[in-house]
């Protein structure tokens, strides 16, 4: 087991339950449904199968015989037409009608649409856990002043809350995505081999309506009320490429939030769990190093390329389709799925063991907050009777005279001191003008508005969806 590569995706990121659903006993057990499906549809519209054919197939769905379709496969060089023949060496009553009508694509992108289905299911699930911690850290810490940036620059006080009310939007506009993609995913059915349906109409006698139910009935077996209008041999890879870019979405999604992490951890303010036996650094033991918040990052620029993968894969399908997919589709679409799979789960590991510094923040608050207050000390002393324009000014000199205190001399910042001894400003409370309570806007409220008008909608939808992943690594 150690001598050959193993995908790391698998090995030490994902979940069992994605890894399990790209598996090859759900993929190829998924074929034999379809061939189920297929044969039982027929079947109830006329076509000479019995009904001991179908229970054959059906016996047999699960127990898969890799061995011998592995030997198969060896020998004919086709997958499809490999594990056709290890079903029908299990199933000699219906061997004659497995895959009846069908092209290969029946079963590969059927069962991919399938594994795509059930994996954004999966992914809208784990997003939704995400949102839901992320709000009650929000809840929690949403009147707590911290510095806002702009240009990595100290903007305007914000909240700690608030900020993490930034981070669930994005992933609440990537689940409402997700969602999108779900409602409109259909089944490709039984288009035949290039689309036309013409290996159908022949088996129903150039009955059109029969081939009509037909489609219509094998889609309802696996589960889509619709089927794709048209398609060439395979559906249109157009699909793919809107699936990962959805997931591309949500992979920019944690990755922006990561970095933010990264950063509020540099400056001692917000930290990501860190384990009592945990190592930051095998040289420096101090260390306690963002390993999950810089896994999410690195794992996340592996996924958006993904996405444009899938783009050139749709631009490059020729006429009815080419097979330099097939090779390219294996690796990028169970991929895509896994790491976004690890993602969320490091995302609502980080999320609900967040380490938050009161202190530090205050003190960094403390540090910023005379050059930010000034627009509120300049209009109270205007109200009390100055001339804006010269207030403006000596404001100005004094805030020039500070910064060069702290740049030049790395002395603290003494703002505060040189307007509350200006006569110019003797009529104003300087303190109440730089208390942080007062200057973070809206954002307690905003903090309880989304909570009510973004979170509530998703809690109601998904319940107070959580995953317990333990991470591996």
């Amino acid at each position: 087991m150690h001598e050959t590569y193993e995908n790391p995706l698998i090995a030490r990121y994902a979940s069992r339950e994605m890894a399990t659903l790209w598996g090859d006993q759900n993929k190829f057990s998924t074929w034999r449904r379809l061939w189920v499906a297929l044969a039982e549809a027929g079947a109830e519209l006329g076509l000479p199968i019995t009904r001991e054919q179908v229970a054959e197939l059906r016996a047999h769905v699960e127990d898969i015989d890799f061995e011998t379709a592995e030997d198969y496969e060896r020998k004919l060089r086709h997958d499809v037409m490999a594990h056709v023949h290890a079903y029908g060496d299990q199933c000699p009553v219906a061997r004659p009608i497995i895959h009846l009508g069908a092209t290969s694509c029946f079963v590969t992108d059927n069962t991919d649409l399938l594994l795509i289905r059930d994996s954004l299911e999966l992914v809208a699930r784990r997003l939704a856990a995400v949102i839901l911690s992320l709000a009650e850290f929000a809840k929690q810490y949403q009147d707590l002043p911290t510095l806002s940036y702009t240009h990595l620059q100290p903007a305007q006080p914000t909240t700690v809350g608030r900020r993490a009310c930034l981070w669930a939007y994005d992933l609440a506009l990537d689940l409402a995505e997700v969602e999108h993609r779900l409602a409109s995913l259909k089944a490709r059915s039984i288009k035949g081999t290039t689309g036309t349906q013409a290996s159908f109409l022949e088996l129903f006698h150039g009955d059109h309506e029969k081939v009509r139910r037909l489609e219509k009935l094998v889609a309802e077996k696996i589960g889509f009320a619709e089927s794709y209008a048209i398609t060439g041999q395979t559906y249109s890879r157009k699909i793919d490429a809107q699936v990962l870019d959805g997931l591309g979405g949500i992979a920019a999604s944690a990755h922006k939030a990561a970095t933010d992490l990264r950063i509020l951890a540099h400056r001692k303010e917000i930290e990501e769990p860190f384990e009592k036996d945990q190592i930051g650094s095998s040289a420096m033991a101090y260390k306690r190093n963002p390993m999950r918040s810089e896994r999410i990052c690195a794992l996340a620029r592996f996924a958006m390329n993904l996405a444009a993968n899938a783009a050139q894969t749709h631009a490059t399908q020729w006429l009815e389709r080419t097979l330099d997919d097939s090779a390219n589709r294996r690796l990028v679409i169970p991929q895509a799925f896994l790491a976004i799979d690890a993602i969320l789960a490091l995302y609502q590991n980080i999320s609900g063991g967040l380490a938050v510094y009161p202190h530090v923040i205050a003190r960094h608050l403390r540090e910023e907050l005379p050059f930010m207050a000034t627009e509120n000390i300049l209009m109270a002393a205007v109200e009390a009777g100055g001339d804006r324009q010269t207030l403006h000014e000596r404001i100005r000199q004094h805030s020039l005279a500070a910064a060069a205190v702290v740049k030049q001399q790395g002395g603290a910042n003494d703002l505060i001191s040189r307007l509350t001894s200006d006569p110019a400003f003797a009529g104003v409370d300087v303190e109440a003008a730089i208390d942080p309570a007062t200057l973070t806007g809206r954002s307690k409220q905003q903090v309880d508005e989304f909570l009510v008008e973004i979170v509530a909608p998703i809690r109601e939808r998904y319940g107070n969806e959580s995953f317990h992943t333990d991470l591996r690594v």
